[in-house]
């Protein structure tokens, strides 16, 4: 019997994972057709002389611990230089272990490191931890009179809570009071987003903050000094995570290793294909049109199984079968947030601190709560991996900003937004602009999947696809999720798993990243 075929759409995290798996589980044959000329989705890494960029930071951690051995299984976490041991992931034990022996890992490039983990939010030009806890520096910053508002909001909040959250303004509310939502959460949310946070779903905020609370980050404070130090750290709300695993050269380098196997394995990786059309018979998907864009040249591709991590909506408009005028309906009014960084290469930041080297801040990435700039996000590129800047005397940086593609951001000119990043951390104090040595800009449509517009008629467009059997839908954008790399990873996972079971149903791939262990913030 020939071997069957499965073409998937998009060479990022879920599409390579599914990809891979099929190859190492089953006698499926995985095409995988990727637009760009980068692999990696929004989790790859560009390289910008010598100077790598990641687009939004991705820390390698989850609580599965399929997904952390499937990480390790690829890239195994460098060889420890002071004691010339190797650290990996113990499924039972749930923690990083020292063996005495093992492959060296400092003889190959293809290595994690284990990071440390710093966040913290840029607000009235100074520093606060995040999330937000009751130390003695925040009450410093802040003053006695905010922090008693602060206190009597929340006390409110808790007494007396919003019934039926309908919005993320009311789960903030809720969980931190209006006071200190006010304080730390509006304005920053609304700038990813581009829309006041009444408009915003509360499924968001269950989804991305999980049971974040007050009283846990003061908990986790109390207890961390008794703590063992845990890699899967599964008794850890996500948002208080002290360190994870990432690639020796930025995230990308995880899903390149991985095409590279899948096509070693036998499985095809084709770069530059844009799909045009999905070809049915009846229910079921039979083909999938490609075309170069380069060239113009079109080629379809028979399928026995198409997986998909193209946007739902451009995915809608190329099937080739009637589709419903209340899913085209739902189509129209499903919307994205696109983002933008902007990469800056300086001599010297203005603010330091001890213990993190002459230059550098600890930071992985800051949260500028500052209303009066643009910028959402810094992102310090060396604290990542000190192999992601060309030159260690120098500090790379990244400034994130959210936006809509075509509007005032969004279409500004190179030269225009490296400006607008330089002039803007100058105005709030981290850099001096005539600092700045190089710089570049870098797009990325469609990033986030928006929970306003037509999201909450999402189920229409599940109860039109899910019953084409041979149909998976996975991904951020491939669902229309908000998940993280390993929610995307999961439900590729369990879709290969359905495909081996003979399970035509789709639910346990949705339910993937709905129970509360698997929640995450970002």
């Amino acid at each position: 019997m020939p071997s069957k075929t499965a073409v998937i759409i998009g060479g990022g995290p879920a599409g390579l994972t599914a990809a891979y798996e099929l190859l190492k589980r089953s006698d499926v044959t995985p095409i995988v057709l990727e637009k760009d000329v980068i692999l990696g989705g929004i989790a790859r890494t560009v390289n910008y002389k010598g100077n790598r960029i990641d687009l939004g930071g991705h820390r390698f951690f989850s609580k599965s611990d399929r997904v952390m051995n499937w990480w390790l299984n690829l890239m195994p976490v460098e060889r420890s230089a002071a004691t010339g041991a190797t650290i990996t992931y113990q499924r039972q034990s749930r923690d990083l272990a020292v063996e005495s022996e093992g492959p060296d890992a400092t003889e190959t490039d293809d290595v994690m490191l284990l990071r440390s983990r710093q966040s913290r939010v840029y607000y009235l030009r100074k520093f606060f931890d995040y999330p937000i806890t009751l130390s003695v520096g925040t009450i410093r910053n802040l003053g006695l009179a905010r922090m008693i508002r602060i206190g009597l909001s929340y006390l409110k909040a808790r007494l007396a809570p919003i019934r039926d959250e309908q919005n993320l303004e009311q789960f903030f509310i809720n969980r931190f009071g209006r006071e200190l939502y006010g304080t730390f959460f509006e304005s920053y949310t609304e700038k990813v987003w581009g829309v006041p946070c009444r408009e915003i779903s509360a499924a968001w905020g269950a989804q991305r903050i999980k049971g974040l609370s007050i009283i846990g980050a003061v908990k986790h404070a109390l207890n961390r000094p008794f703590k063992k130090r845990d890699m899967a750290q599964k008794g850890t709300e996500t948002s208080l995570i002290e360190q994870f695993l990432y690639p020796k050269y930025g995230p990308g380098q995880m899903w390149e290793i991985c095409a590279a196997r899948i096509k070693e394995m036998g499985g095809k990786v084709i770069m530059s294909q844009e799909v045009d059309r999905i070809e049915f018979e009846g229910a079921t998907a039979t083909g999938v049109s490609m075309r170069d864009p380069h060239t113009g040249e079109t080629t379809t591709m028979a399928a026995d199984y198409v997986f998909s991590t193209m946007p739902v909506t451009e995915l809608i408009d190329a099937l080739a079968t009637d589709v419903p005028a209340n899913v085209r309906e739902v189509r129209d009014g499903l919307v994205y947030r696109d983002f933008l960084t902007v990469g800056l290469l300086v001599d010297d930041l203005v603010v330091h601190e001890d213990g993190a080297g002459a230059k550098l801040l600890r930071d992985n990435w800051i949260y500028i709560q500052e209303p009066d700039v643009l910028v959402g996000r810094l992102q310090i590129f060396n604290n990542w991996s000190p192999y992601m800047v060309a030159d260690p005397s120098k500090v790379w940086i990244g400034l994130e900003y959210f936006c809509n593609e075509g509007d005032h951001i969004w279409s500004r000119s190179d030269d225009d937004l490296l400006e607008l990043g330089r002039n803007e951390l100058h105005k709030i104090g981290i850099i001096d602009r005539d600092a700045v040595l190089d710089g570049t800009v870098l797009r990325m449509p469609k990033t986030y999947p928006a929970y306003f517009g037509a999201h909450d008629r999402f189920d229409e467009i599940r109860e039109f696809l899910d019953p084409i059997e041979n149909l998976f839908l996975i991904g951020r954008n491939g669902m229309h999720r908000y998940n993280n790399q390993d929610h995307s990873m999961l439900a590729a996972m369990t879709a290969v798993d359905n495909i081996i079971a003979g399970r035509v149903d789709k639910m346990n791939i949705w339910d993937v990243n709905t129970e509360d262990e698997y929640h995450e913030e970002k």
